[in-house]
């Protein structure tokens, strides 16, 4: 039997018990009794909140004097985790699960397996519908399926018999009250402030249960049809050019939305018996779950954009179109979402969009790209938004420190308003020095330069004032496409780079993916084992492997570059002989444009990525053959101290301004003298004005960092006496029991200088 034959036949059943005139208790007990007997399961019970507990209210194979008796707290046994988290279990063993509580009064300890789903009423749960049996077994996808299908027809009954209290389902409500902060992941940097909008307003479901299944598949089939016209109508007027990696990122959403998996398995859910909204809920929920179970950050991303189409066909479907861009924003405004989708993110009024706060979201999301390109700043993975912020609550939203207040007192606004200004005050000020060259008080000139990785970071140059890219991140355009950029398309990108770059240097790293930033189309076997991804099959070794990458990425650049000058530089370099074979299949592919007659560069300039400590033991053979070197400040850290750099526990656990670092940054200076190589620092490590100070101490006299810190860092430089420094960082160095950074705090402020 299919899991829609499966679910209709219990769905036929239900419906005969709720058109009974028999009381709520009464229709529970031969609801779990229906339940049981069609999955052939030995127990089936029914938990409920009441009183802020989840309790047993009827049951099929436990002791019936547990009912109403049996209670737990959320989060308490399994049944509380399914509540908690919302999500389904499915365990061959129960016993074995950390969270499994016995409760001697059921008469459980006989069962062994265990699967239980969430009832779902107003997008909390309020209570949860479990299956056990004797033997050890997981339950078939089919029974689960069967299962949480019927537990959305449960929550309408419930609702309707009024057996969830109204104090427990508006619980939500009890904390959205009086100055609360909220902790979350940095996506997009930046602060903001604004009144909360709700980008989706809830679309309320009605009815479960379906009286005419051919209606509801055609509503749904209409439903698409107007979905797709959207989204076609949003990739042709999105605002970032034709042929960007955001119309990449759009291009992969649309493919979502004409997918037929996902319009057969809404059917199915229509075919079990369900309304057309019900069966879109129902799905969604399916996906919900997956995408906790996906390690894979780009397939889990993925899953997003899949529920923000879900979000939006739901609200086609039920004629409950208002979401806040289509009404329109009238004040500044801070957007709060469980997730955003690119598309959904475009259709807002920048004036008034001032930041956005996500309960999912994570640093590889499309939404991601495409905010950091609109400059809005993005706070992701706070939990709990709808039982802590209210619509049209002020919000102070500061991205940089991973926090955002709600309700401020009048104090807070106003100290945040004052950092604000302070803010606008110093960008003012560094505006002004767009078009002073850096240069030290001792008359050194300091290379300050920017990293970018997208066609529109290119207006940066212009802004800022910057010397030129210190690092274009290629593989942006390889992580939002859903298939390898073919080489045309990586031809467009980077001529338009050039060009928008004018005389200003640009250094192309080529393509940096594998590893912590997979991508679908290039899967490996030897990938699968990369336990410790940023340290596995990736960069350089990823495109060594698969040449014909490297090869047509390197035309591309040759291309692109016909009559300028081309810096190509190759990341995450552990010995001379891979930088050999990189720089080999430029040069094949130089010969190859040569013989037939292309426009080839003016120059090559070929360098490489430092990252990886062992390349320091090799400078002496690797050096004659450089024209710069960059040292890859984020990626040398934790390889260095061992620590994984996404971990936060580990994070901030080690300083860039460690004795280990700095007198390793200093051997690699030393491993370079008397050779002509440009060596300079890219990465976060150079956009910090104290870092900033201490490498040009150590002899650093290029820097590639953040746009937005390009004026602070040109500040610096024209405070700074390089002999000075220079000779305080010798005698740091040599005795590194003192604290480098206090110590250099210090220094700095004696001689007026500000940090960060």
């Amino acid at each position: 039997m299919s899991a829609a034959a499966a679910a209709r036949q219990i769905i036929t059943r239900l419906h005969e018990v709720m058109a009974s005139r028999m009381h709520a208790q009464g229709k529970l007990d031969q609801v779990v009794d229906i339940i049981g007997e069609s999955l052939d399961s030995e127990v089936c019970s029914i938990y409920l909140l009441r009183g802020g507990m989840l309790e047993l209210f009827a049951t099929r194979g436990l002791n019936q004097s547990a009912v109403h008796v049996t209670r737990m707290a959320i989060g308490e046994g399994l049944t509380g985790t399914i509540a908690q988290n919302v999500e389904t279990l499915n365990l061959a063993e129960a016993k074995a699960h950390p969270d499994f509580l016995y409760r001697p009064e059921t008469g459980e300890d006989k069962f062994h397996s265990f699967a239980g789903v969430p009832i779902v009423y107003r997008e909390r749960a309020v209570g949860a519908v479990c299956v056990q049996h004797v033997d050890p077994r997981r339950y078939e996808d089919i029974e689960l399926e069967a299962l949480q299908t019927t537990a959305m027809v449960l929550s309408e009954m419930i609702a309707n018999a009024e057996l969830v209290d109204e104090g427990d389902a508006l619980e939500l409500t009890k904390g959205q009250t009086g100055m609360q902060n909220l902790s979350g992941l940095t996506l997009v940097k930046g602060l903001a402030a604004g009144q909360a909008v709700f980008h989706q307003p809830r679309v309320t479901i009605d009815q479960v249960m379906a009286d005419d299944t051919e209606a509801e598949r055609q509503r749904v089939y209409r439903a698409f049809d107007k979905m797709r016209e959207q989204i076609d109508t949003m990739t042709s007027q999105a605002e970032f050019g034709v042929g960007g990696e955001h119309e990449e990122v759009l291009e992969t959403y649309k493919m979502f939305a004409y997918d037929e998996g996902w319009s057969r398995r809404i059917n199915e859910a229509i075919d079990s018996g369900l309304t057309a909204e019900a069966a879109i809920e129902r799905v969604q929920q399916h996906t919900r779950m997956r995408m906790r179970e996906i390690d894979d950050p780009l397939l889990a991303d993925r899953m997003h954009d899949l529920e923000d189409l879900a979000n939006r066909l739901l609200r086609i479907v039920s004629g409950q179109l208002g979401t806040a861009a289509t009404q329109g924003l009238r004040r500044e405004t801070i957007l709060i979402a469980r997730n955003l989708g690119p598309a959904e993110l475009l259709e807002y009024d920048r004036r008034r969009l001032k930041g956005v706060i996500l309960e999912e979201g994570s640093l590889t999301a499309h939404v991601v790209i495409v905010a950091r390109a609109m400059g809005v700043p993005v706070l992701g993975q706070a939990r709990g938004l709808r039982g802590i912020i209210r619509e049209g609550d002020d919000i102070l939203l500061d991205a940089d420190a991973a926090l955002a207040t709600v309700r401020p007192s009048q104090s807070m606004a106003d100290a945040f308003d004052a950092r604000f200004a302070k803010t606008r005050e110093k960008q003012a000020a560094y505006a002004e020095l767009r078009d002073v060259e850096p240069f030290t008080r001792c008359g050194t000139r300091i290379q300050v330069m920017i990293n970018a990785g997208l066609r529109d970071d290119m207006s940066s140059l212009a802004m800022t004032g910057a010397d030129g890219v210190g690092l274009f991140r290629t593989e942006f355009q390889f992580l939002v496409s859903a298939t390898l950029p073919q080489r045309e398309r990586q031809l467009r990108l980077y001529r338009d780079v050039l060009e928008a770059a004018g005389d200003k240097p640009v250094i192309f790293r080529t393509v940096d993916i594998g590893g912590d930033k997979a991508v679908p189309y290039l899967s490996d076997e030897t990938s699968k084992f990369d336990e410790n991804p940023a340290m596995g099959w990736r960069a350089l070794r990823l495109a060594l492997e698969r040449e014909g990458l490297l090869k047509a990425q390197a035309r591309a650049l040759l291309e692109a570059a016909s009559g300028k000058t081309l810096y190509v530089m190759f990341p995450m370099v552990s010995e001379p002989w891979e930088f050999d074979a990189a720089k080999v299949v430029f040069e094949e592919q130089l010969a190859f444009l040569k013989k037939r007659k292309k426009i080839l560069p003016e120059a090559i300039h070929y360098g490489a990525m430092l990252e990886v400590p062992s390349l320091a033991e090799m400078l002496d053979l690797l050096a004659p053959k450089l024209d710069f070197l960059s040292i890859g400040t984020n990626d040398l850290t934790q390889f260095l101290f061992a620590a994984d750099r996404s971990n936060p526990k580990l994070a901030e656990r080690y300083d860039w301004l460690s004795p280990a670092i700095l007198r390793f940054l200093r051997r690699v200076m030393q491993n370079t003298v008397g050779y002509d190589v440009d060596l300079g620092v890219c990465g976060e490590m150079g956009g910090r004005r104290l870092e900033a100070l201490a490498l040009m101490g150590l002899g650093i006299r290029r820097l590639s960092i953040t746009p937005a810190a390009v004026g602070p860092i040109k500040e610096l430089v024209r405070k700074v006496d390089l002999e000075e420094i220079s000779k305080a960082m010798d005698l740091w160095l040599a005795d590194p029991t003192t604290d480098i950074r206090a110590s250099l705090q210090e220094w700095a402020q004696e001689r007026g200088i500000e940090t960060d």
